[in-house]
C-alpha cells in the first residue's frame, strides 16, 4: 500500500491541502487606555514636523531672497592682471572699507576697499544713486560689481553687512 500524506485529503482527481493550524483558533486581545497615548504622540509628531517644515522655509527663504547668489565672486587676480577681459561682467564681493577718497554729486564717491579674503586695496565707485550709504573704515558690506570701460569697478549695490 502507498504511504499517505497526512496534509492531503483525496477528493477524486485533485488533492486538496489541510492546513495544520485549521483546527486552532486565536483571539486578539485590544489594550486598554490606549487613546490617550496615541493621542500625545500624534500631537508631538505634528508639532516635531511644523518646527521642520518652519526651519527648511526659513532657510530656503534666505537663500532665495539673496540678490547676489548667482553671481560669481570678484577675482581679485584676474582683474590685476588684465582687467579687460572683465568688462561688463558683474560680480559679488565682500569688501571691508579703507578709505575715503572724495565725493562728486554727478559722479559719485570714490572709495578704497578691500576684499575679506585678500588685503590689495580696490578702488570702486559708488554711484550717486546710492548716496545714502554712510560708509565707515572698518565696516563690511556685500555689493555687486561691475568692471567698466578704463577697468573702473562700480558698485551697483551695497548691502551692509
Amino acid at each position: 500500500m502507498p504511504a499517505v500524506n497526512p496534509n492531503f485529503e483525496d477528493e477524486g482527481d485533485s488533492p486538496r491541502v489541510i492546513s495544520p493550524f485549521a483546527r486552532t483558533t486565536s483571539t486578539v486581545q485590544t489594550r486598554g487606555g490606549g487613546g490617550a497615548g496615541s493621542w500625545a504622540l500624534w500631537l508631538v509628531s505634528s508639532l516635531l514636523i511644523l518646527v521642520i517644515i518652519g526651519i527648511v522655509g526659513f532657510f530656503s527663504y534666505k537663500y532665495l531672497s539673496d540678490p547676489y547668489r548667482t553671481l560669481e565672486p570678484f577675482p581679485m587676480d584676474k582683474y590685476l592682471e588684465d582687467y579687460r577681459s572683465m568688462a561688463g561682467n558683474k560680480f559679488k564681493a565682500d569688501l571691508k572699507v579703507s578709505a575715503d577718497l572724495g565725493w562728486k554729486a554727478e559722479t559719485g564717491r570714490l572709495m578704497v576697499f578691500t576684499l575679506q579674503n585678500d588685503n590689495r586695496p580696490l578702488v570702486v565707485l559708488i554711484p550717486p544713486e546710492l548716496s545714502g550709504l554712510f560708509f565707515e573704515k572698518g565696516q563690511n558690506y556685500q555689493t555687486s560689481l561691475e568692471v567698466r570701460e578704463g577697468g573702473l569697478v562700480y558698485a551697483d549695490s551695497c548691502e551692509k553687512e
